[in-house]
């Protein structure tokens, strides 16, 4: 299995080769939309396992472990983390055609070096090889982090955090890479959920507004936007079913606001109309700060209510919406672009079904000297396999320019994940140079390298106006 180490994984022509060696693989990182903890980077946190650093939390590597009839008990932390990571390596073996089975091996051969099969038969040796290596101290949070060449990260982080965590990482000179919080204000728009009145106490705690009314709201929310920009904030990220798009007047959105205040029911109209309009705030506002805006939608949270029940979100209990509307998104972007007030936005569907839709939708706003204003984003969660990945590209080469992509991300809990921006590229690679290989385009090494070298760091770095 060498050749996870070997330059040629996934390439299949001596130019792709090329392209990989002299500029893919030698670009930094800046990983703009993950799930990291900063607490873990802040105190640099060590693994006693792998387990803990490759299974805890994990829900994509969770839900091919229960398709293959694995016990909840050797899943989610309750048995011995040796058992758990045997019932992996015996998963993994059957893995054929699965990311996770590519993931897993880049992982262990770039941070291990091991260059063999994780199965059953070899999980010891591999147990207790990477133990061994995690004890060493050579493989803690940061030093994976700098091992990776990773120069940025946006982690994901509510309106009332403190980010204490992020303000001691950059004060601490010993550790260079860059960590921003990503303004995700999800509890304020859900107006519907049984703990919004305790989620806007909180809100006015952190924020030291009192808040009452629905400009009170507003108030704070600006007062924690201007907090997070202190702290290196460039963006923000929102995460729906659908995308609203249905309005209502200041009074009407005022009445519903009070509404939910004294925890009466609203009707599935008011709570639209009431994320329209705070969404709207939110778009104007991230224009003002020249903040990117992340949608991600077309996802149905928590299916299985009876695991649900047994051990709460984030699982591995998610799931595809079947049919995404995207007309009301179309407005949206409409009605702040119209305001000249539309912030440059990323898109991400869950639903590989509205891929052409999406890049047909970004080709529709755009703005002078900004490249790719409103991008298709990476494909995301169940869509970023070789087939998802290649599948993405080739949409946004037929509809628009790939090269002002801003590329790929991690949207991960695990600080190893930082194999899948290798993924990601070799297929990159792949992809343009069947292009020139079919004479479908010009063999110009440098203008191709420069495309690889902007699709990989360079165009991330200048849409999110990073100084990294």
């Amino acid at each position: 299995m060498s050749e996870y180490k070997n330059t040629d994984f996934m390439l299949h022509s001596d130019l792709a080769v090329t392209l990989y060696q002299e500029y893919a693989a030698k670009m930094p990182i800046i990983d703009y939309h993950c799930h990291l903890d900063p607490v873990e980077i802040a105190e640099d946190k060590n693994y006693d396992n792998i387990t803990q650093i490759w299974l805890n939390g994990d829900h994509y590597k969770w839900r091919l472990l229960r398709q293959n009839g694995i016990s909840e008990n050797l899943i989610t932390e309750k048995d011995s983390d040796y058992e758990r990571f045997v019932a992996w390596a015996k998963t993994l073996e059957f893995a054929v055609g699965n990311p996770l089975y590519h993931w897993s091996h880049l992982e262990l051969a770039n941070y291990f070096g091991y260059e063999g099969e994780l199965n059953g038969k070899t999980a010891k040796d591999v147990w207790d090889m990477c133990n061994e290596t995690l004890k060493s101290g050579t493989l803690s949070t940061r030093k994976i982090i700098t091992t990776s060449n990773v120069t940025c990260i946006g982690t994901t982080d509510d309106p009332i955090d403190h980010l204490l965590s992020h303000q001691k990482i950059e004060q601490d000179s010993t550790f260079s890479t860059k960590v921003i919080p990503t303004f995700r204000p999800d509890l304020a728009m859900q107006i519907e959920q049984s703990g919004f009145v305790e989620y806007v106490e909180k809100l006015s705690n952190a924020s030291g507004i009192m808040i009452k009314t629905y400009q009170d709201l507003l108030e704070a929310l600006c007062n924690r936007m201007d907090f997070f920009q202190q702290s290196g904030c460039v963006s923000s990220d929102h995460s729906f079913s659908n995308v609203p798009f249905t309005r209502a007047t200041e009074a009407q959105v005022e009445q519903i606001f009070q509404k939910a205040l004294q925890k009466s029911e609203l009707t599935n109209k008011e709570q639209e109309e009431y994320r329209t309009e705070l969404l709207l705030f939110f778009g104007r506002e991230y224009a003002k700060r020249q903040w990117v805006m992340q949608l991600h939608f077309g996802v149905v949270r928590n299916t299985n209510s009876r695991m649900f029940q047994m051990i709460g979100k984030d699982t591995g209990y998610d799931r595809i919406l079947g049919s995404v509307n995207l007309e009301p998104l179309a407005q949206f972007l409409d009605c702040l672009n119209s305001e000249k007030s539309l912030p440059k936005t990323i898109l991400y569907s869950l639903n590989p079904n509205d891929n052409a839709a999406i890049d047909t939708l970004c080709g529709c706003f755009h703005e002078t000297e900004i490249r790719g204003k409103v991008q298709h984003g990476a494909a995301w969660w169940f869509n970023d396999h070789q087939f998802g990945m290649e599948s993405h590209m080739q949409g946004l080469a037929q509809s628009g320019l790939l090269a002002v992509s801003v590329g790929m991300l991690t949207d991960s809990r695990s600080v190893l994940s930082y194999a899948r921006h290798d993924y990601f590229r070799r297929i990159l690679c792949e992809f343009i140079a069947k292009k020139v290989n079919a004479r479908e385009f010009p063999l110009e090494k440098e203008r191709l390298g420069k495309m690889i070298e902007d699709i990989s760091y360079y165009n991330t770095k200048a849409y999110f106006n990073l100084t990294v």
